[in-house]
């Protein structure tokens, strides 16, 4: 048995890429005393660890929800 059923490993994975988009976005406003080159590629540094959690949440995810549902979060 897998430690973390198939439902929910798309959403974790998901919600550890939006934790990482969100330094990405916002840190940077942070450190305006820096260079904005450096802070750049620090960004897409973070950006590029987002991207390694949501392209396999979304791979795993799309056998069990929809790319809306994927993309939604749903309130039921």
């Amino acid at each position: 048995m897998p430690a973390i059923p198939p439902s929910i490993l798309p959403i974790c994975l998901l919600f550890i890429s939006h934790v990482f988009m969100t330094f990405a976005w916002y840190g940077h406003l942070k450190f305006t005393d820096r260079p904005l080159w450096l802070v750049v590629i620090v960004s897409w540094c973070i950006a590029f660890v987002e991207y390694c959690f949501a392209v396999p949440a979304n791979r795993y995810g799309a056998s069990i929800y929809s790319p809306a549902q994927l993309k939604i979060p749903s309130r039921k």
